[in-house]
C-alpha cells in the first residue's frame, strides 16, 4: 500500500501517523522527492481502512499494490535510482559503458585490455575471474588470482571493476571490488541474494535465462530487503525457440522494466546474441528503448579467447562501436560517463 502526503504535511503528524502504521506491524519505506513525498506500506496491510487513512489532512491519496515487490516497484520510488560504482553514475540520465574481456587470462591481457577500452570511452572494466559455464571441462576462470589481476588493471587505469560471484563463500574475496555481478544463472539463487544484501557495494543483476520480469525483479528484491538497495537491473538476452543465435535479446524488457521500477537497467549484447557482429546494432536498439548503460565483451585476439571468443569485439571494433554510441547516447539526452 503508498499512501502520498500533501506537499504541506506537516513532518509531525506524519511521524504520528507512521509510528500507528509500525504499531500495527507494518514496515515503513519512506520516500521524498523534490515535489512529492510518500510512503510505502510493506506487511499484511488487508486490515487498514483506506478510507480512514484518506481522510486523514496530510494525506493526498492512498493506493493499493498488487505487485509483491516493494522495494524495487517504482510505485513506491517515483524517480530514477541513480547507482554510483566508484564515481561512475548509472541511471537518472547518466550512461555508463562497462567492457572488457569475459575471462581474464594473463596480467598482460587484462591490463592491455582495460587500456584499449578506457581510451574508447568506457567507464568500467568488466572481467570474468569466476566463470560458470555449461560443460565442466571448459574454462573455469582464473578465480582469486583473476580478481588480484584485475586489481591491478585497476591501478594501471583508474577503471572500477565488475565481476561475478558465484556463491556466498567467496563474498570476502570481492571486499574491494567496485560491482559485484550477479550471473544469469545464479539469478535466483537466494542465499547469495540474501547475503548481498547485507553490502553496500553496488550489485549488478542479470536476468535469468528464463526469468520472466516479475521474477527478475523479486530477484532484486531480495537483494534491497536486505538493505542493499544499489542494484542494476541487466537484460542479457532469454532462451527462445530461435536456433539461429545463442539467446534472443528481450528490448521489449527495457521500457517494461523501467515502468515497472525505479532501478537503473543495462543491456548486454554481447551474451544476447552470442554472435560478434550483432553486439552493435543490439546495442543500438537498446539505447533507443531507454537503457541506462551497456555491458560489451572485448578481445585483443578472439579467435583464440579462453572463452566466448565469437561474440568479443577487438579494441579496433569497440572503438567504432563508441564512436556510435556516444553519438546515440547524446541524441537521447543522456550523458555518458
Amino acid at each position: 500500500m503508498i499512501v502520498i502526503f500533501k506537499p504541506n504535511a506537516s513532518p509531525e503528524k506524519v511521524k504520528a501517523l507512521c509510528a500507528r502504521f509500525e504499531q500495527d506491524g507494518l514496515k515503513i519505506h519512506n520516500s521524498e522527492g523534490e515535489h512529492t513525498h510518500l510512503i510505502g506500506l510493506i506487511g499484511d496491510t488487508s486490515s487498514v481502512d483506506i478510507d480512514l487513512v484518506r481522510a486523514n489532512d496530510i494525506v493526498e491519496d492512498v493506493k493499493r499494490v498488487s505487485e509483491p515487490y516493494k522495494k524495487a516497484n517504482r510505485k513506491f520510488h517515483p524517480a530514477d535510482t541513480v547507482v554510483d560504482v566508484a564515481g561512475h553514475k548509472i541511471g537518472g540520465g547518466h550512461f555508463t559503458v562497462m567492457a572488457g574481456p569475459c575471462s581474464v587470462e594473463s596480467a598482460d591481457q587484462i591490463v592491455g585490455v582495460a587500456r584499449d577500452v578506457q581510451a574508447s570511452g568506457a567507464g568500467l572494466l568488466r572481467g570474468g575471474a569466476f566463470k560458470p559455464r555449461t560443460s565442466p571441462y571448459s574454462f573455469q576462470g582464473m578465480r582469486a588470482e583473476g580478481l588480484t589481476l584485475l586489481r591491478k588493471a585497476r591501478e594501471a587505469t583508474g577503471l572500477p571493476i565488475v565481476t561475478e560471484i558465484m556463491n556466498t563463500e567467496h563474498i570476502g574475496l570481492f571486499e574491494d571490488v567496485d560491482m559485484i555481478q550477479v550471473g544469469a544463472r545464479n539469478m535466483q539463487n537466494f542465499e547469495l541474494l540474501k547475503e548481498l544484501g547485507k553490502l553496500k557495494t553496488p550489485i549488478l543483476l542479470k536476468r535469468g535465462l528464463s526469468s520472466t520480469l516479475e521474477e527478475f525483479l523479486m530477484s532484486a528484491e531480495y537483494i534491497m530487503a536486505g538493505g542493499n538497495e544499489n542494484v542494476v537491473l541487466c537484460e542479457r538476452g532469454i532462451r527462445t525457440f530461435e536456433t539461429s543465435m545463442r539467446n534472443t535479446l528481450d528490448v521489449s524488457a527495457i521500457p517494461m522494466l523501467k515502468a515497472k521500477s525505479h532501478l537503473p537497467v543495462v543491456v548486454d549484447p554481447s551474451h544476447a546474441a552470442g554472435i560478434a557482429w550483432m553486439v552493435e546494432p543490439l546495442a543500438m536498439a537498446a539505447i533507443a528503448a531507454g537503457a541506462d548503460g551497456l555491458m560489451v565483451e572485448v578481445h585483443k585476439d578472439p579467435p583464440h579467447a579462453k572463452s566466448d571468443g565469437a561474440q568479443s569485439l577487438t579494441p579496433a571494433q569497440f572503438d567504432g562501436l563508441m564512436n556510435k554510441v556516444k553519438g546515440a547516447v547524446s541524441f537521447f539526452g543522456k550523458e555518458l560517463n
